[in-house]
C-alpha cells in the first residue's frame, strides 16, 4: 500500500429531497401532491425551491416566479418560513450527531458526514446511512437521500442517483467508472459556461477528461485542471471540514453576449442578486460587505466593495447597495462578459463608518482496497 496516498475514508453526503417545498407539503397537507413554489411570482419574486410535482414542468430552484408560473399554470406559491426551516434543519444535525462530530452542513438541506470512526464504532458507512435517513423520516415526517462512497466527491455524485427517498453506494473499485461514466456537467466545479468550453472540445464525460493529459486541460483551465484531472479518475483528498468558517458567499453570471448598456447590466444585476439572496437565506451568511465583480470582455476584472455598520438583513438592501456600486461603474466602455455579486465579512458589527474601496483584481494513485462502505 502506498503510504503516501491520503486515507481512504468513509463518507456519507445527505441532501434533504425538496426541502423547503417538502416542509410546506407536511404542514399543509392540501399541497400534498400538488406542484408547489416556495417563493413569490410577483415582478421581483423568485423560486427558492420546488416540489418534485412542479419540476416535470421545468420548475427549478432560483428561477423567477412569473417564468414558473407560465411553465406551470396551476403552481402553487407559497411564502418562505427560513424559521421554521432552520429548525428542522437544526433538529437534523442533531441527528448527525448521534453519530460523528465530524459534520460540514453545505446548506439547511445538506450535509457531509465522515463516519470514518463514528460515535457507535460501526463499520459500515451504508448501514449509518440507513439508520440516519429511517430517523429523519420518522423525527421529521421527510425523506432525505444519501450518497456513501470514500470521498466527498463521490458521495455528493452517489447521493443525487436515486432521489428522492434515495440511497447509492460507490465502493472505491467502482469509482473511477462512476464519475467516467458522468457528463462533466455533474461534476463539481463545472458550470455551465466550463461544461460549453469542454463540449467544444470535445469532452463530454468523465471518460473524455481521463483521456485529456494534465497538461492540456491545464492549457485550457488552468488552476482547475488539477481537480477536473483527479475527479475524472475518482480522486478526491478533501477532508469534510466540520470546523470551517464561512468567509463569502457570492453569486456570478457569465454571459453569451457581452452586455453593453445601462439598462442590461442593471437587469443581469437583479437576477444575480435574487440568487445571492436565497444563498444568503438558506445558509445564514449574513454579511457587512457587499462585493461588486465585473469581467470585461478583455478578461480585466475591476470589483468595488462597500461595507455597512452592521449584516445585510434585507434583500432591498443589499441590492441597493449593488446597484450604487454599479452605477458608478457606469457608462462601460468595454463590452461585459461576467457580473458578480457577493457579501462577506461575518460576524461582529462594527460602529465605524460604512466604506467603500475598490481593487483590481498530481495526485497519488488510488489504493485498491476492501473498505467497509
Amino acid at each position: 500500500m502506498d503510504e503516501s496516498a491520503p486515507p481512504l475514508r468513509k463518507i456519507i453526503h445527505i441532501d434533504m429531497d425538496a426541502f423547503f417545498a417538502s416542509v410546506e407539503q407536511r404542514d399543509h397537507p392540501e399541497l400534498r401532491g400538488k406542484p408547489v413554489a416556495v417563493g413569490g411570482d410577483g415582478p421581483r419574486g423568485v423560486v427558492a425551491a420546488a416540489s418534485y410535482e412542479a419540476r416535470p414542468f421545468g420548475v427549478r430552484s432560483a428561477m423567477p416566479g412569473g417564468r414558473a408560473r407560465r411553465l406551470c399554470p396551476e403552481l402553487i406559491f407559497t411564502p418562505p418560513r427560513f424559521e421554521v426551516y432552520r429548525t428542522v434543519s437544526q433538529q437534523i444535525r442533531g441527528i448527525f450527531e448521534r453519530f460523528t462530530d465530524i459534520i460540514q452542513p453545505l446548506s439547511l438541506d445538506e450535509a457531509y458526514l465522515d463516519v470514518t470512526r463514528n460515535k457507535m464504532g460501526i463499520a459500515s458507512a451504508t448501514y449509518i446511512a440507513e439508520e440516519i435517513r429511517r430517523m429523519i423520516r420518522e423525527e421529521t415526517g421527510l425523506t432525505a437521500s444519501a450518497g456513501v462512497s470514500y470521498n466527498k466527491l463521490i458521495a455528493k455524485l452517489a447521493s443525487d442517483q436515486n432521489k428522492p427517498d434515495g440511497l447509492c453506494v460507490i465502493t472505491p473499485a467502482e469509482g473511477a467508472a462512476f464519475v467516467q461514466a458522468m457528463p462533466v456537467e455533474r461534476l463539481h466545479g463545472i458550470g455551465p459556461v466550463t461544461a460549453r468550453r469542454m463540449h467544444a472540445l470535445g469532452l463530454r464525460t468523465g471518460a473524455d477528461l481521463v483521456r485529456c493529459s494534465l497538461e492540456e486541460l491545464h492549457a485550457h483551465f488552468g488552476k482547475s485542471a488539477q481537480f477536473f484531472h483527479d475527479a475524472a479518475r475518482g480522486r478526491d483528498d478533501r477532508p469534510v471540514e466540520h470546523h470551517r468558517e464561512r468567509k463569502s458567499i457570492s453569486v456570478e453570471d457569465t454571459f453569451a453576449t457581452d452586455l453593453w448598456t445601462d439598462a442590461a447590466l442593471a437587469e443581469a444585476l437583479n437576477e444575480v442578486g435574487r440568487r445571492l439572496w436565497l444563498r444568503v437565506e438558506s445558509t445564514q451568511a449574513y454579511g457587512r460587505t457587499v462585493t461588486l465583480k465585473i469581467k470585461f470582455a478583455d478578461f480585466t476584472i475591476l470589483t468595488r466593495c462597500h461595507s455597512l455598520p452592521a449584516p445585510v438583513r434585507d434583500r432591498e438592501e443589499m441590492m441597493a447597495v449593488g446597484h450604487r456600486l454599479l452605477a458608478g461603474l457606469c457608462p462601460v466602455s468595454k463590452g461585459v462578459r461576467l457580473l458578480g455579486l457577493g457579501l462577506h465579512n461575518f460576524g461582529r458589527t462594527d460602529e465605524s463608518a460604512p466604506q467603500t474601496t475598490a481593487r483590481k483584481a498530481a495526485a497519488p494513485a488510488q489504493q485498491q482496497l476492501t473498505l467497509a462502505l
